[in-house]
């Protein structure tokens, strides 16, 4: 499925992962997973980001997301990780004494492209794509106007 906007026709999709401050259990009940799980969407919401797919595990965070070409992954992350914590110390402010100098997410994360095709795939379609306009234009040179 693409996307289409004014300036872009695309399918970007990501899977995104990042863990807790020095990997702290905090997401240990249905109850809280499920809040963070609405904070990321909301965030998602206000941000142009599409999450596709969602799991919140006790000390880290899994999603499947799109966002338009003109984001930068850095700029997601700092959108959704941010967001979200400010969310969740409000909802539960007693966990802020739980991490180190009060913060919920560590700086690092985990992000790959996730595709319907290989890059084999995508590589050979690029390498062939001469042959094919030259190809396409000999019959088009032949085809009487």
């Amino acid at each position: 499925m693409y996307t289409k906007t004014r300036t872009n026709i695309y399918r970007t999709t990501y899977h995104l992962i990042w863990v807790t401050k020095y990997r702290k259990t905090v997401f240990t009940t249905p109850d809280r997973r499920q809040a963070m799980k609405a904070f990321l969407h909301v965030t998602a919401e206000n941000n142009d980001i599409t999450i596709l797919e969602s799991e919140v595990v006790d000390d880290h965070v899994h999603l499947v997301v799109s966002f338009p070409p003109n984001k930068a992954i850095s700029s997601v992350m700092k959108a959704l990780k941010g967001a979200s914590a400010r969310d969740w110390f409000k909802q539960f402010p007693d966990t802020k004494k739980e991490l180190w100098k009060g913060s919920l997410w560590s700086h690092n994360y985990f992000v790959s492209t996730v595709g319907d095709v290989s890059k084999e795939v995508v590589m050979q379609y690029v390498q062939n794509q001469l042959k094919e306009f030259n190809s396409g234009r000999s019959r088009r040179e032949k085809t009487p106007d």
